[in-house]
């Protein structure tokens, strides 16, 4: 996680943030809020207490008939759907911590309950008011964490960040919250090498090379 972070600062990213910042790192298998001071000074200030965003989003699209990974379908169908026809609950959560697992769990009862043809007849705004209310819970965490912290500067990573709704909230939040959001090029959002190659090469500058001095190719037989 700590590479997706730091692809913020891949050098073809048109913006990148001064430090401090906090950093929002949202996939399918972690959600959480890090403050970031440094290249190796990372403080965890939240995490998701069940699924992360991006399993909401895949299991969600599942019991919707959604192919593997369900996310970048929900947002092409969500784009010509209605965000407010269906309305779902959001977990009240303490602090800086997430729960999607309830979101999950309601989305899927709430279809159970629904007549035969129901999903293929509403699906672009399940879709639609599905994904509002995931990004809602993201943004305003966003915003929490911006209020106990006093830092306008967030980085948004991991692959969910590739999210054109997403996307268009955090615009939404320096307009109104005058939050200044940096999210890395879609290319460098989900799981790539260039994150590995760039956190490696600030580990490099820092002589930070953990526990791997005594790491050859002898000793694995290779």
């Amino acid at each position: 996680m700590q590479a997706h972070i730091l692809s913020i600062f891949i050098d073809d990213n048109p913006e990148k943030p001064n430090y401090p910042f906090i950093a929002l790192t949202v996939s399918g298998g972690h959600t959480q809020l890090v403050l970031v001071k440094g290249v190796n000074d990372f403080i965890e200030l939240g995490t998701t207490l069940d699924d992360a965003a991006g399993e909401a989003f895949d299991k969600s699209g599942k019991i919707m008939n959604l192919s593997y990974p369900a996310g970048p379908k929900i947002d092409k169908l969500a784009s010509t759907g209605d965000i407010h026809k269906f309305k779902f609950p959001k977990p009240k959560v303490d602090g800086l911590n997430f729960s999607f697992s309830g979101l999950k769990t309601n989305f899927k009862n709430f279809l159970i309950k629904q007549p035969s043809g129901f999903i293929n007849k509403n699906l672009k705004d399940l879709c639609a008011s599905l994904q509002f209310t995931i990004i809602d819970i993201l943004t305003d965490k966003i915003i929490l964490a911006r209020e106990m912290y006093s830092i306008n500067s967030f980085v948004i990573c991991g692959g969910v960040s590739a999210n054109s709704f997403l996307r268009k909230k955090l615009k939404d939040l320096e307009i109104k919250e005058n939050i200044k959001t940096f999210v890395p090029k879609i290319n460098y959002s989900t799981d790539n090498a260039a994150m590995i190659g760039i956190s490696g090469y600030f580990k490099f500058l820092e002589s930070d090379f953990g526990n791997f001095s005594d790491y050859s190719v002898s000793k694995y037989n290779l």
